[in-house]
């Protein structure tokens, strides 16, 4: 594929997470990290992990958001805003941004199961004030865990896709597709990203409380 796929704060778990899925899809994934050298050598790890097929490379966070079509963002919530200002000179027009960001307490040393509050309502939605008005966004993927995307097994979980450009949600959703076993959901407008959001600290308490790292959501009633 020609497009590249810019996974931001990627060498987090869930970054590594979505760029191993991503890359055993065909698609061409950048590692962007604070620290390039960090994102370089876990490109090495997970090309050697999939195998020599695999187009995944490393790269500082501004280079891979500047090269990019579609930027993946995996950075937790406290460090979020940094990174946008940042990014806000490099971007280019028509770059679709997908946002995984969850406002847990865990970000400022609080209980990973509880929510912070944010002013503008969600992570999403504050992500969107941060983000120029050529570049459009999508939120999911918050409640895919990182052991659930490790490998290439089967993972029983719906992804809830949230925005207010179509063509962003539709590429949201195409992506979490490429996951087997994985369905994708329209979750109506990016306003709902804010429930969206706070599911996943309720997964996070499932998850402590029955011991269990995968657990996640299913949607019934709906057509396959």
């Amino acid at each position: 594929m020609s497009r590249t796929i810019a996974i931001l704060g990627g060498t987090g778990p869930e970054g590594l997470g979505l760029a191993n899925r991503l890359a055993r899809a065909g698609e061409r994934i950048v590692i962007g990290s604070r620290d390039a050298q960090r994102a370089q050598d876990a490109a090495t790890k997970l090309r050697e992990a999939i195998g020599a097929s695999a187009q995944i490379e490393g790269a500082g966070n501004a280079p891979a958001a500047a090269q990019c079509e579609i930027a993946i963002l995996t950075v937790p919530f406290n460090g979020m805003a940094g990174l946008l200002k940042e990014l806000k000179p490099v971007w280019k027009p028509g770059t679709v941004v997908i946002d995984t960001t969850v406002p847990l307490a865990a970000a400022i040393g609080g209980a990973p199961s509880k929510m912070l509050g944010v002013w503008q309502g969600s992570a999403a939605e504050a992500a969107r004030e941060l983000l120029p008005k050529e570049v459009s966004l999508a939120a999911a993927f918050h409640n895919l865990g990182a052991s659930l995307l490790e490998g290439n097994a089967a993972v029983e979980c719906d992804v809830l896709v949230c925005g207010d450009d179509e063509k962003a949600k539709q590429i949201a959703s195409e992506l979490a597709q490429k996951i087997p076993g994985v369905r994708a959901i329209n979750g109506g407008k990016l306003e709902n990203a804010r429930i969206v959001e706070s599911i996943t600290a309720l997964l996070i308490g499932i998850n402590i409380r029955h011991k269990v790292h995968s657990a996640g959501i299913r949607f019934s009633g709906l057509p396959l």
